[in-house]
C-alpha cells in the first residue's frame, strides 16, 4: 500500500470536517433568513425611503434639512409642531400612568389572589375587548360619551348634570386608557405570576407593614414587568391615531394625525410628513433601546 492510499481516508475526513464547519456557520443565517427578510423588506427599507423623502423639501429636487427645520417652526408665539409633539407625549404619559395605577391591582388580583382554577377564564374575560377592532371600540366610546349618550343619560337619570368630554382631551385620554389597559395587565400578570410569596410572608414576620412590603419586596420583584408594560403602553399610545382622531377635536390633534394630514390632506407635503414620521420613529427607537437596556436584562435575570 502506497503512502497516497494511506493518506486518502485522512483527506476525506478533513474535507467532511470542513464541510460540516461551513454548514454550522450557515445554520444561524438559515434560521434568521425568514424573519430577517421580513424585517429588512417591510421595516428597514421603508424607513430608508421615508428618511430620503424627508430630505426633499416641497417643490425642490435637491436634498436638505428644511423639513426638519420646519418641525421647530415658530409661528404666532408658539412652536406649532413641537406643541403637537408635546401633546402626544403628554397623552402618552397620562395614559401610561393611569394604566399602571389601574392595571397593577387587577394584575395582582388575577395572579395572586384569584382562585387558580378561575385565573385563565378571568384573564380571558379581561382581554376579550382586544378581539374587537380598535375602530369599533372608539365608536362605542362616542356612543357612551356624546351629550345624549349612555353616560349622560345615566347621570341625568340619577339626578346629576351631564358631562361634556367628547371632542376634548379628556375623551381622548379615556379612550386611550381603555384601549391600552389590557396590554398593561397582561404584561404585569406574567411578571406577578413569578412573585415569590415566601418573601412576602418573611417580610410580614419581620414586622414590615403592607406599604413597606409592597415597595421593598413586591415592586423589586416585578420591576421588569413594570418597565416592560410602561414601555409598551407609552410607545403605542404616543403613536395612537384612532382615539385622538375620533374622540378628540381640532385642539386634540397628535403627531399621528398631523402625519396623516401631510400625506392625505388637501395641502399634502409628503417630505414634511416623512420628517415628522422620522421624529416619531426616533422617539419610539429611544424607548425601545431603554427597554432593552434596563428591562430585558432584568427579565432574563428574574427567569
Amino acid at each position: 500500500m502506497t503512502a497516497n492510499n494511506v493518506n486518502e481516508p485522512d483527506n476525506d475526513l478533513n474535507n467532511i470536517s470542513q464541510r460540516s464547519k461551513r454548514l454550522k456557520w450557515l445554520e444561524p443565517f438559515t434560521l434568521l433568513f425568514p424573519s430577517g427578510f421580513w424585517l429588512v423588506t417591510f421595516l428597514i427599507v421603508p424607513t430608508i425611503f421615508i428618511f430620503i423623502q424627508s430630505l426633499v423639501p416641497l417643490g425642490k429636487t435637491e436634498f436638505g434639512f428644511a423639513n426638519y427645520q420646519r418641525v421647530f417652526e415658530f409661528v404666532g408665539g408658539n412652536f406649532v409642531y413641537l406643541v403637537v409633539v408635546w401633546r402626544s407625549l403628554l397623552y402618552a404619559m397620562i395614559t401610561t400612568s393611569f394604566c399602571l395605577l389601574l392595571g397593577f391591582p387587577v394584575a395582582y388580583w388575577l395572579a395572586v389572589i384569584a382562585p387558580k382554577s378561575w385565573r385563565s377564564i378571568l384573564l380571558l374575560l379581561f382581554v376579550l375587548p382586544l378581539w374587537t377592532s380598535s375602530l369599533l371600540r372608539s365608536y362605542a366610546w362616542i356612543t357612551i360619551l356624546r351629550p345624549t349618550g349612555v353616560l349622560n343619560t345615566f347621570l341625568n337619570f340619577i339626578g346629576l348634570s351631564g358631562i361634556n368630554v367628547l371632542n376634548k382631551a379628556e375623551g381622548v385620554i379615556i379612550g386611550m386608557i381603555y384601549t391600552y389597559l389590557p396590554y398593561m395587565v397582561l404584561v404585569l400578570y406574567t411578571s406577578l405570576e413569578k412573585l415569590d410569596l415566601r418573601l412576602l410572608e418573611a417580610a410580614a414576620d419581620l414586622g414590615a407593614n403592607a406599604k413597606q412590603t409592597f415597595w421593598k419586596v413586591t415592586v423589586p420583584q416585578v420591576s421588569s414587568g413594570i418597565i416592560a408594560g410602561t414601555s409598551l403602553v407609552s410607545i403605542t399610545s404616543f403613536s395612537d391615531y384612532i382615539n385622538p382622531q375620533l374622540l378628540g377635536g381640532p385642539g386634540s390633534r397628535t403627531i399621528a394625525s398631523i402625519i396623516e394630514l401631510q400625506f392625505l390632506g388637501a395641502g399634502s407635503n409628503r417630505g414634511f410628513g416623512s420628517a415628522l414620521s422620522m421624529v416619531l420613529i426616533l422617539a419610539v427607537t429611544i424607548v425601545i433601546a431603554l427597554l432593552i437596556k434596563y428591562g430585558d436584562r432584568r427579565v432574563v435575570s428574574d427567569g
